[in-house]
């Protein structure tokens, strides 16, 4: 697969505001491991093969264990998840495919049930940050791990 263009040098400051709103979610009331969820099954639902492969590196560099990210397309089926964790990546997977007749009370409820208003609010954010991060690196074809050195991810040893 070859890159189609490089859309953050054509498009500087769409870019640099991308990323500001990215690092702005740094702050929010999604921690770390959370957003590693998110971030990795976005990418998954998505067939963002760049984002996916950024996206366990840094799972894996925080030391999340690599069961739980293999386990993250099944989640449904895998006990390695906390009832949280499980409401997370079911909104994550409603906001990221929005059904024709938008999200569901039940799924709505779920998550409400595990999360504030705020963090809901701010799990939200990330989602549909993440999600232009896929559209660009899908659209564009950025290739995986092209980035690496730059963004320190070959200290997770993997290739």
């Amino acid at each position: 697969m070859t890159q189609r263009l490089n859309y953050y040098s054509l498009a500087p400051a769409f870019g640099k505001k991308l990323q500001e709103f990215s690092v702005a979610l740094e702050s929010s009331e999604v921690n770390k491991e959370m957003e590693h969820l998110i971030d990795i099954r976005a990418s998954q639902l998505n067939g963002c093969a760049f984002c996916l492969d950024m996206h366990v590196k840094q799972a894996k560099i925080s030391g999340e264990r690599e069961l739980r990210i293999h386990h993250i397309a099944v989640w449904r089926e895998s006990t390695l998840f906390s009832t949280r964790e499980r409401a997370v990546l079911e909104w994550t997977e409603a906001v990221t495919q929005l059904p024709p007749h938008g999200i569901s009370d039940e799924i709505y409820t779920a998550v409400r049930n595990e999360l504030s208003e705020k963090e809901l609010t701010d799990l939200t954010f990330r989602i549909v940050a993440i999600n232009s991060w896929n559209r660009l690196s899908v659209a564009f074809r950025n290739v995986p791990g092209s980035m690496d050195a730059a963004f320190g991810l070959d200290k997770a040893g993997l290739k």
